[in-house]
C-alpha cells in the first residue's frame, strides 16, 4: 500500500469517526507530520470519489471535510 493510500485510508476512518473537520485535520496532522495540506485535501476527495459508487453516505463526511478544508485554504 502506497502512502497516498494508507493516508486516503487513514482519512476515510476519521471522517467516520470524528464529525468536525478541524478534528480529522489535527489527526492526520498528527500522523502525517510531512503531508501538505494540499495532499491531505486531494486524498480525501479521491477517498470521497472511490466511495461514492458503492456507498454514499459514506462518502458525504470525506466531502465535507475535503470542502470545507479547501475552502479556509483558499482565504
Amino acid at each position: 500500500m502506497s502512502k497516498q493510500e494508507t493516508l486516503e485510508a487513514t482519512l476515510a476512518k476519521l471522517a467516520k469517526e470524528r464529525g468536525s473537520h478541524k478534528a480529522i485535520m489535527k489527526e492526520v496532522r498528527k500522523l502525517y507530520p510531512r503531508a501538505s495540506k494540499k495532499q491531505i485535501i486531494r486524498a480525501a476527495f479521491a477517498q470521497m470519489i472511490e466511495r461514492a459508487e458503492e456507498d454514499l453516505d459514506s462518502s458525504r463526511p470525506l466531502q465535507d471535510f475535503a470542502i470545507a478544508e479547501r475552502s479556509s485554504a483558499d482565504k
